[in-house]
């Protein structure tokens, strides 16, 4: 019976890990690139590692201008982001709500 439950726990651990890699966001067939302005980002905490924070800009790209939206993420607080830093980002061109920082460009080999 332990056994059982043990391969059970174990199974449910490694879900929990694989889960996030699965499902992250992509950009999909209908994005489009632009730049986000960061018009907002909350205070950087006292602490270590990473924090959340939540970050208000503006969004430009070609089929909109001056957008304003929003993102609570995670982001390592040496790294905290700023007020005024332009940033490339994907968004949807059919729902430009729904955006996410461009992915790092990949090296060539």
């Amino acid at each position: 019976m332990w056994e059982i439950l043990s391969v059970l726990l174990l199974i449910a651990i490694g879900v929990g890990i694989l889960a996030p890699r699965l499902f992250r966001q992509r950009p999909s067939g209908d994005s489009l690139s632009g730049t986000l302005l960061i018009t907002g980002v909350s205070p950087r905490p006292d602490a270590l590692g990473e924090q959340y924070v939540t970050i208000t800009g503006v969004i430009d790209g070609p089929t909109i201008s001056d957008y304003t939206v929003y993102l609570r993420m995670t982001a390592d607080v040496e790294h905290w982001p700023a007020v005024g830093e332009l940033k490339p980002v994907v968004y949807s061109q059919r729902n430009p709500d729904k955006w996410m920082f461009a992915p790092p460009d990949l090296p060539a080999d």
